[in-house]
């Protein structure tokens, strides 16, 4: 069995052909398909989370809202970018979202990509320290956030509080027990992977990292997975990690999926530049179910992950996104063991 969800980087535009015209659009369509997908039998509702963009941007509150709105499916975000928070506060809601959820809150940080606009999160209050780089920010606000959600009390209490205290130091309220093993950091490296693994989060990787030996896309990936995994053994965490991939798949099933998608059709690695790296981006998957289980079993990242997030072209509506997902759950997965 291999876990399946969507993940949704939350696009609207007034461009009438778009089902997703506002932000209110998109907010509730996005509830309605974690709605319909868990319905499907899909395992994640994940969400991209980008600042200054006609996309989503704050995540906890339309988690919480999936959270009452499901009951099963696990809910979460690849990726928050962990320049722009501040982890205390986000400690705080995502110990809500996830009590809402019932402990299914999945959340993907990691240090970001390029934004809309130049240091974005110098407007949201942040800057590197001395000696650090926009990376490290991050990174050091992660490891602020890791402390934080373990619910250990740090913080003096008043002596006069308003209301009574337990004894001993205090936490960030509310706790979520658990929590702290559900944090994903978003990998573009090996060397980031190898971080993740050393200090005990899970594995996200998405359709592109950074090109360091010139493999295709998918075995990079994979020795990426393997990375992790190996810093995770010698770190001598006790639990199993976790790895998800991201990947655009699309069974042609239907007319409809013709037009979208049908000039898909024998995609491949592309090789760019993004954000000074020279990064290698995955190919996108578009054929008739039979060709695509006999392509998806070439993809070794697919084969070393747990879990599956399948991007949805989320202004095409709820509609179509659910018979995106229905149709690669239904004609791709059992076909490769993961019905």
């Amino acid at each position: 069995m291999k876990k399946i969800g969507f993940l949704s980087f939350g696009h609207w535009t007034p461009n009438p052909a778009s089902q997703a015209r506002t932000a209110a659009d998109v907010l509730l369509q996005s509830i309605d398909l974690a709605v319909a997908a868990e319905e499907l039998g899909a395992d994640g509702a994940f969400f991209r989370v980008h600042h200054f963009a006609r996309q989503l941007a704050s995540p906890f509150p339309l988690l919480a809202a999936i959270g009452a709105r499901t009951s099963r499916i696990e809910i979460g975000t690849g990726v928050i970018d962990m320049r722009y928070e501040n982890p205390l506060y986000m400690a705080e809601d995502a110990g809500a979202a996830d009590l809402i959820a019932g402990g299914r809150l999945q959340l993907g940080i990691s240090r970001g990509s390029p934004e809309q606009v130049v240091d974005g999160w110098r407007y949201f209050g942040f800057a590197p320290a001395a000696g650090e780089t926009e990376a490290d920010m991050a990174r050091r606000h992660t490891q602020v956030l890791l402390d934080v959600l373990r619910g250990e009390g740090f913080a003096e209490p008043n002596p006069r509080p308003m209301f009574p205290n337990p004894p001993g130091l205090l936490r960030v309220e509310p706790h979520s027990e658990g929590l702290r093993e559900r944090i994903w950091w978003g990998a573009a490296s090996d060397s980031t992977a190898r971080w993740a693994g050393e200090l005990g989060m899970n594995l996200m990787s998405s359709t592109l990292k950074e090109d360091e030996s010139g493999e295709p896309f998918h075995v990079q990936q994979r020795k990426q997975i393997e990375t992790f995994r190996d810093a995770w053994r010698a770190a001598g965490h006790e639990r199993e990690p976790r790895v998800s991939v991201s990947r655009s798949i699309f069974a042609l099933t239907s007319d409809l999926d013709h037009a979208y998608f049908g000039a898909d059709r024998g995609s491949s690695d592309q090789v760019g530049s993004i954000d000074n790296m020279r990064a290698i981006f995955g190919r996108s998957y578009a054929a008739e179910p039979d060709v695509l289980v006999d392509q998806l079993r070439e993809d070794e990242a697919i084969a070393a992950a747990d879990t599956l997030l399948l991007t949805v072209p989320n202004q095409l509506g709820v509609d179509y996104n659910a018979h995106v997902l229905e149709s690669v759950l239904t004609h791709v997965a059992p076909a490769l063991g993961w019905r």
